[in-house]
């Protein structure tokens, strides 16, 4: 049986590691086996940081929206109610949208609420 030479094989492998790794602190962007231990915290905090984004958005945008209700003696929770209440489907997106850049627009829904 022939011998088998893995030189190319590993050094791509580890090339391949390696690079996405890169501006790491030592040694995990120098050392394969930190590197691949980085990769997965990573990789791992990554998957928890896109679930994060959209609670963080959410709970900003109702900070907006309930902002702009305050100055018209209005509660976030009571107007959210009324919204449901009257069959008004405007998510939290829009609504913050319009209160920050369209405030005659806002006033209108709050008006029709």
């Amino acid at each position: 049986m022939s011998r088998v030479k893995r030189g190319k094989i590993k050094a791509k492998r580890r090339r391949k590691i390696l690079k996405l790794v890169k501006g790491f602190r030592q040694p995990y962007s120098t050392k394969k086996k930190f590197a691949k231990e980085a990769i997965l915290h990573a990789y791992k905090y990554a998957y928890i940081g896109r679930k994060q984004k959209k609670r963080n958005f959410r709970n900003l945008w109702q900070v907006k929206i309930n902002a702009a209700l305050r100055q018209k003696d209005l509660k976030y929770s009571q107007f959210i109610h009324l919204l449901k209440a009257r069959n008004i489907n405007l998510n939290r997106k829009i609504l913050s949208e319009l209160a920050q850049n369209y405030p005659a627009i806002f006033e209108k829904i709050v008006a029709a609420v």
